[in-house]
């Protein structure tokens, strides 16, 4: 007969990870699948984290690999405008190393770690049936953290996530270093923006290339990489390829259900603004395994129990969330004209100040809300709503 786990967790990103470690820490039996050889890879994200996360869910700093200083913002038109925060707020972190580092912690508090790529997941009166291969565990209850991967989630009817985009990028070699850069405009990055990142691998220098768009993004990704190759000086290998991939916007519908509850990237927990998934990966994770603790204590895990863990996240991030997807319903109805109409106001009325006081690398709220009640750029993001 199978052994039952208290909990099975498919997934070995870092919402999967965090889960496991938090409920083996305490004193629960947890078994993780992970579908990839080895944890970490491949790599799926431009790798950026907000340098306050390492302290706040206690984080080991071995991944870092550099801090990030200054943005430069590029408008449709090439204008630019630069932003440097008073101090560093977001650093660049090597996912492999981040990801591993993470396993071996939760490995160490006694998590079952299994390289299998889990098929189906069943839902009964007693308990959840995971199948992975020909391995199949028990359990009391199921953390589903497979990423934007929804398969497993449309089976169980927790459905799709109501916003989704496309992603392309590559790290790459370069020649020098230069500052963040971030493209806009419907050439470059429709229905999202173009990057370049920073990455010091001791004394060697490499950038981070991507872009976020509503469709073809192999496509895009080569526009951006044709703007920002002769300024750092990008040497692309015959055999590069750019990493594609899907990208939530706005959370699924319910991220919990009769023993199950939904982490990260697979509940569709990402800012709506960037796309970036890791920190809201560690906060969901860190929130369900303080659902899930007490209500395997009390042996009580119906939808009814696993709700707070919903109520929670919503109370920790939903205002951030609903504020960002505003700003991104906007922001994909402007056209170049509008969005070199935002860079002029950045120039000379204001904008800038009011990110200086308001923006921070993980909350972009109290930004938002100061700039819809900027009077010219409400009027140019308003503009097409009554036009």
């Amino acid at each position: 007969m199978t052994p039952i786990s208290d909990v099975v967790i498919v997934g070995g990103g870092p919402a999967g990870l965090m889960t496991g470690l938090k409920l083996a820490n305490s004193g629960h039996d947890v078994t993780l699948f992970e579908e990839h050889p080895v944890v970490g890879e491949p790599v799926h994200c431009t790798g950026i984290l907000a340098r306050e996360a390492f302290d706040e869910f206690g984080l080991q700093p071995e991944a870092v690999l550099n801090p990030l200083t200054t943005v430069r913002f590029f408008a449709p038109s090439g204008d630019s405008v630069e932003y440097s925060p008073k101090t560093v707020e977001a650093v660049v972190i090597d996912r492999p190393v981040f990801d591993r580092a993470l396993a071996r912690e939760a490995v160490r508090a006694g998590v079952r770690l299994t390289q299998a790529r889990v098929n189906s997941v069943t839902v009964d009166r007693d308990g959840v049936t995971v199948t992975a291969g020909a391995v199949t565990s028990r359990a009391r209850a199921c953390v589903l953290a497979c990423g934007a991967n929804y398969a497993i989630q449309r089976k169980l009817g927790f459905g799709m996530p109501g916003l989704l985009t496309h992603s392309a990028q590559a790290e790459l070699p370069a020649e020098r270093l230069g500052d963040v850069e971030v493209h806009f405009g419907r050439r470059i990055a429709p229905g999202g923006f173009g990057w370049a990142v920073p990455v010091q691998r001791g004394d060697r220098a490499f950038v981070r290339v991507g872009v976020m768009c509503d469709h073809d993004p192999r496509r895009y990704f080569e526009r951006v990489l044709e703007h920002v190759t002769p300024r750092w000086g990008v040497y692309r290998p015959f055999a590069a390829r750019p990493r594609q991939k899907v990208l939530p916007l706005e959370p699924i519908a319910r991220t919990y259900a009769d023993r199950v509850v939904v982490v990260g990237d697979a509940a569709g927990l990402v800012k709506p603004t960037t796309g970036g998934g890791i920190y809201y990966s560690l906060r969901s994770a860190e929130l369900a395994a303080g659902t899930l603790t007490p209500a395997l204590q009390r042996d009580e895990l119906s939808s009814h129990d696993l709700a707070e863990y919903e109520s929670n996240w919503r109370a920790r991030l939903g205002s951030e969330m609903r504020s960002q997807l505003v700003l991104r319903r906007i922001a994909d109805r402007l056209t170049d004209e509008d969005i070199d109409g935002l860079f002029d106001l950045a120039g000379a009325d204001g904008i800038m100040p009011l990110i200086r006081r308001t923006a921070t690398f993980n909350h972009h709220r109290e930004f938002i809300v100061a700039l819809l009640k900027h009077p010219p750029a409400r009027r140019l993001l308003f503009k097409t709503f009554v036009a």
